[in-house]
């Protein structure tokens, strides 16, 4: 039976929170300061109709502090614009998207906060159940290596072969290869690769944050359809209620639908053009300068970076001074990668 753990590693300006899958990062929750509570998953606000869009029956919702929000609504119960609604945030926004209200009610007054979402904590407890988080060093060095993973392309499958994950602005795709998987009977080697792979990507892509339309392009002819389905529906079982999955088809691909609800966390950690933002750096240079602090008790600490990271980095390095001390010095490099990032304590 497969056992849910889960972690919470809580740094300056920035909490990473996941769940382990029989040992393997399944899900990363990151919130960070900025973050607008507006627009977090499970948020309930007074709202105010913005504009109204009947050909589409939906309205854009002014949700206060410059968030925004659209929300659904049946032809016969239309809002009016400059209306007040009491609304929840079910989807929260991704990149070129608004988040998404489900409406609860006519409401009185001006858009504002009303409860904010479950926390970091409860998100993972509700995911996990119960149990102690695992906190300190080993959360951080599991939320780490969940962040890495996070941001690969391919990934193993146990026994051999690898799936590619590639999301575009329309689905996200992904491609199934047997490689050096052993075996004597090329049909059976490819069955086994591709149910690995099912199981594989529903866990990753849960820890991607990914979801709407995922399309699976299997290795080799001649599947097994009804075991392929049944793979698919235990592999993605958690993330139902939602999940639609279609039949393989003569092209040997399968379709399915996957609920989208947080922000994707490939989001939160790059730029528009896929690169590490400099804001995911910078609290990757503020978590190195704490750690080697802790290694050098009262000593003095350099870092180097790029500029841009190193001009991200300055709220949080104000908390670390407050923590530690101004005792280290962090200079921008224009000779330096962008994500490179060297930390030394004397």
């Amino acid at each position: 039976m497969s056992r849910r753990t889960f972690f919470i590693d809580e740094g300056l300006g920035e909490t990473r929170g996941g769940v382990l899958l029989d040992g393997r990062p399944e899900r990363l929750l990151i919130q960070r300061d900025g973050d607008s509570p507006r627009l977090a998953l499970g948020a309930r606000l007074r709202a105010r109709v913005r504009h109204v869009e009947p050909a589409l029956a939906m309205a854009f919702l002014d949700l206060g502090e410059g968030a925004e929000a659209s929300v659904s609504f049946k032809p016969d119960a239309r809002p009016k614009q400059g209306e007040a609604l009491e609304v929840e945030i079910r989807t929260e926004p991704r990149l070129g998207k608004l988040a998404t209200a489900r409406l609860i009610g006519p409401a009185q007054g001006p858009p504002v906060l009303l409860e904010p979402g479950p926390s970091l904590y409860d998100h993972l407890q509700h995911l996990a159940g119960e149990g102690e988080a695992i906190t300190g060093r080993i959360a951080r060095q599991l939320a780490d290596e969940a962040e890495a993973e996070v941001l690969e392309t391919i990934h193993p499958l146990p026994g051999g072969g690898t799936i590619a994950i590639e999301p575009t602005r329309a689905l996200t795709a992904i491609d199934v290869d047997v490689g050096e998987r052993k075996g004597n009977e090329a049909k059976r080697v490819t069955r086994q690769a591709n149910l690995a792979a099912l199981s594989v990507a529903a866990r990753v892509l849960r820890l991607k944050g990914l979801g709407g339309l995922v399309v699976f392009d299997m290795a080799g002819r001649g599947h097994d359809g009804a075991a392929l389905m049944a793979a698919a529906r235990a592999a993605f079982n958690p993330d139902n209620p939602g999940v639609s999955i279609g039949p393989i088809s003569r092209f040997g691909t399968i379709e399915l639908t996957v609920p989208r609800r947080g922000r994707p966390v490939t989001e939160i950690l790059t730029e528009g053009s896929g690169r590490v933002s400099a804001l995911t750096l910078a609290h990757r240079l503020i978590r190195r300068l704490e750690s080697e602090a802790a290694a050098v008790p009262g000593g003095r600490l350099t870092a180097r970076c790029a500029p841009a990271v190193a001009e991200a980095a300055k709220p949080g390095l104000a908390q670390l001074a407050a923590r530690i001390g101004a005792r280290f010095e962090v200079k921008g490099d224009q000779a330096l990668a962008w994500d490179q990032i060297e930390v030394h304590g004397r």
